[in-house]
């Protein structure tokens, strides 16, 4: 519903205010309801005021401390004080634009000394300061400002594709350096089990060959004792034929095999034992004549 009055009488809605004039001065406000008025000894409503919070955004392009030119848009949120409803209705002819004034004075005043990224980060501090100018200038003329909100920052489009593209490269930085890290434990923990499975092989083939010397051990004697008059060199021999053939049979029931050329025969295979046992006495006189 809307405010109605006549030359007689008029009603005010709620959350509105009449001013009232005589002989076009002012007289008193007029509370909501409805109010008759004696024209004859010149007394009239001369308008009304609502006392409803208004909103006002307010657009200022302005530049930071470190030349990057941005547009904030601010929200003003204000209402006449009922008390002094005169004021608000004699003082000022345009109240919005008195109060996008003064915001930009102190924006444009304010934002200057700051950078960018402190204005993102202080953007609350901004609108306090500009909420306490408000305050002290509007008040006076029957105005309270309620709420300042800094709805938006935005920046040059330029600007903002910039400081995208420098986001992403310190993000791509920070993953290349996880990256690295990954791969450099990868390493390591496969050096570290390549180590360990050489050495457990090592153990594996050192163990073999004691258990293999062990039992060439046991079998010669066990067949020198059973087999008299047999020395050990000929028990060798004949475990080192019989190793051979093994070898042999072992080659041809295998289903990879691929074609092996062996000197074969009784004579060769002591050939083969010459050799073995040259070598270990070789190597034993080697190790004297360094001590």
């Amino acid at each position: 519903m809307g405010n109605t009055y006549c030359l007689l009488g008029g009603c005010i809605d709620q959350a509105s205010v009449g001013v009232v004039e005589r002989w076009g001065r002012f007289e008193h406000i007029a509370e909501p309801g409805c109010h008759f008025f004696n024209p004859l000894a010149g007394q009239w409503l001369a308008g009304v005021l609502s006392t409803r919070i208004n909103s006002l955004d307010v657009k200022i392009e302005t530049k930071t401390k470190d030349n990057v030119f941005v547009q904030l848009v601010c929200s003003i949120q204000y209402r006449v004080v009922k008390a002094s409803a005169d004021d608000a209705f004699y003082e000022l002819q345009n109240p919005k634009e008195q109060i996008q004034a003064y915001v930009f004075d102190v924006v444009r005043a304010l934002v200057p000394m700051m950078t960018l990224d402190a204005l993102f980060e202080q953007k609350g501090e901004v609108a306090k300061s500009v909420l306490e100018e408000l305050e002290k200038v509007m008040g006076a003329y029957g105005y309270s400002i309620e709420h300042i909100l800094m709805v938006d920052i935005l920046p040059d489009p330029s600007v903002r594709k910039a400081m995208n593209e420098i986001n992403a490269a310190q993000r791509l930085q920070l993953a290349s350096v996880y990256k690295g890290e990954a791969e450099k434990i990868l390493q390591v923990k496969r050096a570290e089990a390549e180590a360990e499975a050489k050495y457990l092989g090592g153990v594996g083939v050192a163990r073999q060959r004691q258990a293999i010397t062990d039992g060439l051990r046991e079998n010669i004697l066990n067949f020198s004792d059973k087999v008299e008059g047999t020395s050990a060199k000929e028990v060798m021999d004949l475990i080192m034929i019989t190793q051979y053939f093994d070898t042999i049979r072992d080659l041809g029931n295998s289903s990879k095999n691929t074609t092996v050329f062996l000197p074969h025969g009784p004579g060769h295979v002591r050939d083969i034992s010459d050799q073995i046992r040259n070598g270990m006495m070789e190597a034993a006189s080697a190790q004297v004549s360094e001590v």
